[in-house]
C-alpha cells in the first residue's frame, strides 16, 4: 500500500516538477525574447543575406528585410523623438535665398550602428529643413525607413546613354514625403532612385542599410549632383519629349561635396550589437 501510495507521489511530484520546468523555460525564453532586441535582429538577418559585392539581391532577400524594417520604432535604436516644436519654419518649399543660413543652421546627426564589408546600418537624425543634397548609391541597394516625423524624398534613375558628357539625363523616379507609417523604401544599383536628395519636412529621423557599403577603392564612392531642368539644356541627340514628359526629366551635373552639407557624428545608445 505505501508502495503504492509512493509511487502515485512520486508521478505527482514529476509531473509538477515538469510543470515547474515548463514554466521555468517559458520564464526563460520569454526574457531572452526580450533581450533579443530588433537592432540585433535587423543585424543578424544582414549577416547572413547581404555579401560585400554589387551583386543583385534576391526577391526573398529584399521581402524579409523590408518586413523586419517595417516593424522598427526609434525606441528600438535607443532614440527619443526630438521636440517637434522644434520647427523654424521654413519647411522644405518655403525656403528663400535670404534665409538659406537659417536652413543650415542646425547640423544633421549621423549615427553610426554597424559598418562592415557587406553592410552599412546607420541612422540620420534631421532637424527641420536640413537637407541632404542629391547624391548617388552607384553599385549598391539602400533600404530606407523613416522612424519618426516627415521627410521628402526626390530621386533620380539615370537615362542611358549619356547625351551630354558634362551632364547627364536623369528621370524622376520618386518625389514624395515619407512618415514612419510609410513602408520601407528601396533603391537598387541602377533603379528605384539610385540618386536622391532628403529634406526633412519637421524633426525626423531615418535608418539606413546599405549594402554594399561606399568604397571608394572599390568604385563606391559618394557623388553629388545639381539637377537642371530638362528645359535648361539643348542637345541635338536629346530625346524628343512632350510637355508632361518633360517635367519628369533634368539634367545633373555633378558638383564638390557642398560647404554648407553640416553634419555631425552621434552616438548610439540602443541595444548592443551580439557580433
Amino acid at each position: 500500500m505505501f508502495s503504492k501510495f509512493q509511487r502515485a507521489s512520486d508521478k505527482i511530484r514529476l509531473i509538477l516538477q515538469n510543470k515547474v520546468d515548463c514554466s521555468v523555460f517559458v520564464r526563460s525564453f520569454s526574457m531572452n525574447h526580450r533581450k533579443s532586441s530588433k537592432v540585433q535582429a535587423l543585424y543578424h538577418l544582414c549577416k547572413t543575406s547581404l555579401t560585400p559585392t554589387s551583386s543583385p539581391l534576391s526577391s526573398q532577400t529584399i521581402q524579409n528585410l523590408c518586413s523586419l524594417l517595417d516593424t522598427v520604432s526609434p525606441e528600438d535604436f535607443g532614440l527619443k523623438e526630438e521636440n517637434i516644436g522644434d520647427d523654424r519654419g521654413h519647411g522644405p518649399f518655403g525656403l528663400s535665398q535670404f534665409n538659406r543660413i537659417a536652413r543650415w543652421a542646425q547640423p544633421i546627426t549621423y549615427i553610426d550602428i554597424f559598418e562592415g564589408e557587406s553592410f552599412t546600418i546607420c541612422i540620420f537624425s534631421f532637424p527641420t529643413s536640413s537637407v541632404i543634397p542629391l547624391h548617388d548609391h552607384p553599385g549598391m541597394t539602400v533600404f530606407s525607413k523613416v522612424l519618426y516625423g516627415s521627410l521628402h524624398v526626390k530621386a533620380y534613375d539615370w537615362v542611358e546613354p549619356a547625351f551630354i558628357q558634362e551632364r547627364r539625363l536623369a528621370k524622376l523616379a520618386v518625389d514624395e514625403v515619407l512618415t514612419a507609417s510609410s513602408g520601407t523604401s528601396v533603391l537598387y544599383p541602377k533603379t528605384g532612385g539610385n540618386l536622391h536628395c532628403f529634406t526633412a519636412v519637421s524633426p525626423c529621423a531615418v535608418l539606413d542599410v546599405l549594402s554594399p557599403p561606399y568604397n571608394e577603392d572599390k568604385g563606391r564612392r559618394c557623388t553629388y549632383f545639381h539637377d537642371y531642368p530638362y528645359s535648361t539644356f539643348s542637345a541635338e541627340s536629346k530625346p524628343n519629349l512632350n510637355d508632361e514628359e518633360v517635367e519628369d526629366y533634368a539634367w545633373l551635373a555633378k558638383i564638390e561635396t557642398p560647404d554648407d552639407l553640416y553634419m555631425r557624428p552621434g552616438v548610439y545608445t540602443g541595444p548592443a550589437i551580439q557580433i
